[in-house]
């Protein structure tokens, strides 16, 4: 019930008055809408707790869906999916956002749903990005998704595919938005089994067939194509597919050039120049790996925290001399970073937002949110880590 509590107490109670009218479930028990927040939370809690198992495990299903699209993330793709941003700028929290998408567009929020699954997934061990011709439009007629639908049957032997096509943006690390068309596909796998029970308690095995998401985008002002799935062999092929089928042109299998990085500039004190409108009060390099030019199987960590007095490199130096590794024949492979926000009105502190570095390739910001990923990608630009030259380092 822990999801379904996290629904109630978050979501204003207009909302889930909306919410039980328009799903057609029915309380056991009467709610008293125009109550304070405290009095309409416990009669409803208890009232769930009443129903029968259906509907209570429909409003569990229910909450866990809009509660996972209430936090920073989610709110990222409900926007990116929306076409009047100013509906969900006038709602309440995240909550009445999320369900307010959920109510009044199921297919849209579905939408946001994939959104959020591929952008999280991003620049990750499940994402590829290959080029392509630019400006071109993405076809939908029934030629075009039957050949594409087919194509993708025979690669997976899947005998269902659904098809999601939907235009998009996603926030660029410069403010802007860039505009997207997203294409997610849903595929039948091959038949398993599992346990369950059975309509007279007996645990048994019954068959089913387990269902593969998989996301690509096309970006028309520069012919990218992602695509995010689990399996890397079948990403080049759908790639393939959504240039041949629904974009018309030849595939030339040419992936994205990989992000480079280069902590060189950390190899001595560095300023972190930020803009005041980001709401940052400071930058710390909290660790820094590095390697000796003439030993690869050689490594020292130096780690300077939160509550030290001083900065990493007043530190090596106050401790190891001038022979201190920064001091030069080495070779830094990974930096530990922390971005620290001023304190917003309201919060007890600032947030913080933690960047591991590694050299040339590895990076956390794909695990962050889309607002932390914007401002990471911003400032290790400016800051001349983030590089467009490649760097051959490698630990």
């Amino acid at each position: 019930m822990a999801s379904v509590t996290n629904f109630i107490r978050n979501t204003p109670p207009a909302w889930l008055r909306d919410y039980f009218t328009k799903t057609g479930i029915v309380l056991p028990t009467p709610v008293d809408w125009d109550a304070s927040e405290p009095e309409v939370v416990k009669p409803l809690l208890q009232a769930v707790d009443e129903m029968d198992d259906e509907a209570r495990g429909r409003i569990i299903n229910d909450g866990e869906r809009v509660s996972a699209m209430a936090d920073d993330a989610g709110q990222t793709a409900l926007y990116s999916v929306i076409d009047d941003r100013e509906v969900l700028d006038e709602l309440e929290n995240g909550h009445a956002r999320s369900l307010w998408l959920f109510l009044s567009d199921r297919d849209r929020f579905r939408h946001a749903e994939e959104v959020r699954f591929t952008d999280e997934r991003r620049r990750g061990r499940s994402w590829d990005g290959f080029l392509c011709d630019a400006n071109l439009n993405v076809r939908r007629d029934a030629h075009a998704l039957d050949a594409f639908k087919a194509a993708l049957r025979k690669r997976f032997a899947s005998k269902n595919v659904h098809v999601d096509i939907f235009e998009r943006v996603r926030p660029t690390f410069d403010g802007d938005d860039c505009e997207l068309v997203q294409i997610t596909v849903y595929r039948e796998g091959l038949p398993d089994d599992q346990f369950a029970f059975d309509d007279d308690g007996e645990l048994v095995r019954q068959p089913y067939r387990p269902v593969f998401e998989a996301a690509m985008t096309y970006e028309p002002a520069t012919g990218v194509i992602e695509v995010v799935a689990s399996d890397r062999e079948s990403r080049s092929e759908m790639a393939q597919f959504l240039a041949r089928d629904l974009l018309g042109v030849e595939f030339r299998d040419e992936k994205v050039p990989m992000r480079h990085y280069d902590l060189a500039v950390l190899l001595a004190p560095h300023s972190f120049p930020t803009d005041v409108e980001d709401g940052i009060e400071r930058v710390e390099v909290r660790q820094l790996r590095l390697m000796p030019i003439d030993a690869v199987g050689e490594r020292v960590t130096l780690e300077c925290l939160s509550k030290a007095d001083r900065n990493i490199w007043t530190m090596a130096e106050a401790r190891l001399g001038p022979g201190n590794p920064l001091s030069g024949g080495w070779v830094a492979t990974q930096a530990k970073l922390a971005i620290k926000f001023h304190r917003k009105p309201g919060a007890r502190r600032g947030r913080t937002l933690p960047l591991t570095i590694t050299m040339p390739h590895g990076c956390n910001l794909k695990d962050q949110t889309e607002e932390e990923q914007v401002i990471g990608e911003k400032y290790l630009r400016r800051w001349g880590i983030l590089v467009d030259d490649p760097v051959v380092v490698e630990d």
